[in-house]
């Protein structure tokens, strides 16, 4: 459902990501795992349009996205969490949903949002740079979610987050992709919250795929062999 081949991406003339295929099918969860500075975020960058790749292709249904602009990739189906969230501080909780529907066929935020995360009912008219990492991360989603993609990618999405929360967050994640029917593919270092919600697992090091599996048959150890220092 969503493929990418042998793509190349550049950061200059530094070569960062380097000849990665890979695919996601529908409903399915990909981790792409790896120590920092490996090339994760430049690969999520690429798929969401806000790195160019040098080549290789990036389709989505069968509809080629490599040479789109994000926002175009955002209204072809694909949405994208970025490390750090991002939300808008100064806008309350329900704006900055609001921010999400500009290319979505919806203008009014969908019940199932706030179903799913009765707290940003409970704080919509609060500021965003008021919340915790936890309901930031929570608002960064639903966000996202609001565009009604088929892909949901997401960067580092436990970053700065206490265990409790990532383990509620897991949840809320295998119960939406069941619900609404998107995939996700997701970039992580956090070994026990890619276990929560991935059904394949690739390793990216020096920005090259050196390790995938599935979850059925993941080996653990090896993985995080290739997470330690």
């Amino acid at each position: 459902m969503f493929e990418v081949s042998g793509l190349d991406v550049y950061y200059g003339e530094s070569y960062i990501i380097r000849n990665v295929s890979l695919s996601l099918p529908e409903k399915g969860t990909l981790a792409v795992m790896g120590r920092n500075g490996m090339g994760k975020t430049t690969l999520l960058k690429a798929l969401i349009g806000m790195l160019p790749a040098r080549s290789g292709s990036i389709r989505l249904g069968g509809v080629d996205l490599t040479r789109l602009a994000s926002y175009a990739r955002v209204k072809a189906g694909v949405a994208f969490v970025p490390q750090g969230r991002m939300i808008f501080p100064m806008l309350n909780v329900q704006e900055n949903i609001m921010t999400g529907l500009e290319y979505s066929s919806s203008k009014s935020i969908p019940s199932y949002i706030y179903r799913f995360f009765p707290v940003l009912q409970e704080m919509k008219g609060r500021r965003g740079g008021n919340l915790s990492g936890g309901q930031q991360q929570m608002l960064a989603i639903a966000r996202a979610l609001v565009t009604d993609p088929k892909v949901l990618i997401l960067d580092e999405p436990t970053e700065g987050i206490q265990p409790s929360i990532i383990k509620e967050i897991a949840r809320t994640l295998n119960d939406l992709k069941r619900e609404l029917g998107f995939s996700i593919l997701v970039s992580e270092q956090v070994l026990s919250f890619a276990m929560e919600v991935a059904d394949q697992f690739i390793v990216l090091d020096r920005g090259r795929i050196v390790h995938e599996e599935a979850k059925e048959s993941l080996n653990i150890q090896r993985v995080k062999s290739f997470l330690t220092v």
